[in-house]
C-alpha cells in the first residue's frame, strides 16, 4: 500500500491562520495577555513560525478587526443568539467573533467564513458541542448581519463603558463620540523620514502631513518597504513625533531620553544634532532600541536602568520623558489596550509619572527644558501630573507651545499651551487615512 495512504491529510487552507487568531484572541480576552507579547518575542505563539506571509497577514487582520469592533460584534451576536455567547468554551466565542468579523467587514466569501469557524470549534474538545450553534448563527449573520450592523453603526459600542464615560466627562459628548468612531478604523502607516519627505511620500504612495510626517496607506511587513534597509525612515505615529520637536535647536546639546525604547524619539533627538543618552529599564527593549539606531546609522549612549533610580553626576540641557501610561491614546494602533486596561490602573501609573517628572527635573540644568508626554487620553496621566508639579515647585514654569510650532495646527494646543492630540484629529475623507494617536505633551523650563 502506498505510504501516502498513511500521511495526515493536508490542512484546510486558512484554518491555521484562524486557529492562531483564535488562540491569541483567547489570550487577550480571557488571559489578559497583550498582543505584542503573543505576536513577537520569546513567548510569542509557537505556530507563527510556520505561517506563510499571506496567512500571517490574514491572522493579524482578523485579530485587529475583532478587537476594534468587539462591542459591535457582541451586540450583533447577542441579537442572533437566544442565550448569549457560550461561556464554558472560549474557542466557541472566538470562532463566532472571527466568523462574524469576516462576514461583516472583510471580503472573505461567506461560505468560507462559516465553514472555517465551524471547523475551529469541531477541533476543540470543549467547544465541539457548539458546532451546530456556530454554523446556524453565522449563516444567519450572513443573511441578517449587515442590517443589524446598520442599526448600531452610529453608536460608540467599541469602547469599554468606563473608558467612554471618562472621555465624555473630560472632552464632551461630541468629542468622545468622534474618538470612539475614529479608533474603529485601521490606521495608516506613519513614517518619520531623515530627509525629503515629498520624495518618500511619492515613493511609498502616500502624502506629507503638515507636520512633516509621511503617511502611507501601505500595510504589511515594513521591512519590505523601500528605504527600510537603507535606514531612511522609521515608523512613528505623527502625534508621537511632536514632543521631541518642542525643544527647538538641539545642536550640540546634551539630552537624556528617559523611557526611550523603542527609540523613535531618540532618533529624532540624534537627527536634531543632540548628544543623546537614551535610558530604559528593560534590557530587551534597550536591545531593540540599539538595533533601531544601528539601522538608522545613528549613535547614542544607551543605558539599562530605572529612571527613578539611575545615578549620574551629569546634568542635561534637555530632558524628554515619554512616561509609561495606560496608552489609551493608542487604541487605534493597539486595539487590545481597550480591553486589557482597567480604570484602577490609572492611579498607580499617575504616581509613577509624578516620580518620573520630578526625577527628570532633578537631571535638568538651570535654564534647561523638560518635555513630558504620554500616549494617554486620561487627564490624570497628563495635565494633572504637570499641574501638580507646577503647584509644588516654584523653580519650574510652563513654556507654552504656539500653534506655529505645530505647522499651524492650533486645534492641537490646549488653552494652557500644552499639546493634546486626539484620534479624531486630522480627519480625512477616507477614515483609514485620517487621525492621530492620542498624545499629551507639556514643555517646562527650570529656573
Amino acid at each position: 500500500m502506498p505510504l501516502s495512504r498513511y500521511a495526515p491529510p493536508a490542512e484546510v487552507p486558512g484554518l491555521a491562520a484562524r486557529r492562531i487568531a483564535a488562540d491569541i484572541l483567547d489570550g487577550v480576552l480571557h488571559k489578559r495577555r497583550t498582543l505584542d507579547e503573543q505576536l513577537d518575542g520569546p513567548v510569542a505563539h509557537p505556530g507563527l513560525k510556520a505561517l506563510a506571509d499571506r496567512d500571517r497577514a490574514l491572522m493579524r487582520r482578523l485579530i485587529a478587526t475583532v478587537l476594534r469592533r468587539l462591542g459591535t460584534l457582541n451586540r450583533v451576536l447577542s441579537r442572533l443568539l437566544d442565550r448569549g455567547l457560550p461561556t464554558d468554551a472560549p474557542r466557541a466565542q472566538s470562532a463566532l467573533l472571527i466568523g462574524a468579523a469576516q462576514l461583516l467587514w472583510t471580503d472573505v466569501p461567506d461560505h468560507a467564513s462559516v465553514d472555517l469557524s465551524v471547523r475551529l470549534v469541531q477541533a476543540d474538545r470543549r467547544a465541539a458541542k457548539y458546532a451546530g450553534l456556530v454554523n446556524a448563527v453565522l449563516r444567519r449573520c450572513a443573511r441578517e448581519g449587515q442590517a443589524l450592523l446598520d442599526e448600531v453603526k452610529d453608536q460608540p459600542l467599541d469602547v469599554p463603558p468606563w473608558l467612554l464615560a471618562r472621555w465624555r466627562a473630560h472632552y464632551g459628548e461630541a468629542a468622545a463620540r468622534d474618538i470612539a468612531m475614529a479608533i474603529g478604523f485601521e490606521p495608516p502607516l506613519d513614517l518619520t523620514v531623515k530627509s525629503d519627505p515629498a520624495y518618500w511620500a511619492n515613493r511609498l504612495h502616500g502624502e506629507v502631513l503638515p507636520t512633516g510626517t509621511v503617511r502611507t496607506p501601505l500595510h504589511g511587513a515594513v521591512t519590505m518597504l523601500a528605504g527600510f534597509d537603507e535606514g531612511q525612515w522609521w515608523v512613528q505615529d505623527a502625534a508621537a513625533a511632536l514632543p521631541a520637536r518642542l525643544f527647538g535647536d538641539l545642536s550640540g546639546r546634551a539630552v537624556v531620553d528617559l523611557c526611550a525604547a523603542p527609540g523613535g524619539k531618540t532618533a529624532q533627538l540624534v537627527q536634531a544634532g543632540a548628544r543623546v543618552t537614551a535610558l530604559d529599564r528593560s534590557p530587551a527593549r534597550v536591545a531593540r532600541l540599539r538595533g533601531n539606531l544601528a539601522r538608522l546609522s545613528f549613535e547614542a549612549e544607551t543605558v539599562v536602568a530605572d529612571a527613578c533610580e539611575w545615578e549620574t553626576g551629569d546634568r542635561f540641557d534637555a530632558v524628554l520623558i515619554d512616561a509609561p501610561c495606560t496608552s489609551t491614546g493608542t487604541v487605534r494602533r493597539h486595539p487590545d489596550v481597550a480591553w486589557l486596561k482597567q480604570e484602577t490602573d490609572i492611579a498607580a501609573l499617575a504616581a509613577q509619572q509624578a516620580r518620573l517628572i520630578r526625577r527628570g527635573l532633578a537631571l535638568l540644568k538651570p535654564g534647561g527644558t523638560l518635555v513630558y508626554c504620554t500616549c494617554s487620553l486620561e487627564p490624570e496621566e497628563g495635565e494633572h501630573v504637570v499641574d501638580s508639579l507646577l503647584a509644588a515647585e516654584s523653580g519650574v514654569r510652563r513654556r507654552p507651545v504656539d500653534g506655529a510650532e505645530l505647522a499651524g495646527l492650533t486645534e492641537l494646543v490646549t488653552p494652557d499651551g500644552d499639546v493634546r492630540t486626539l484620534p479624531s484629529h486630522l480627519p480625512h475623507p477616507d477614515p483609514t487615512l485620517g487621525g492621530l494617536d492620542g498624545f499629551y505633551a507639556a514643555r517646562l523650563v527650570k529656573y
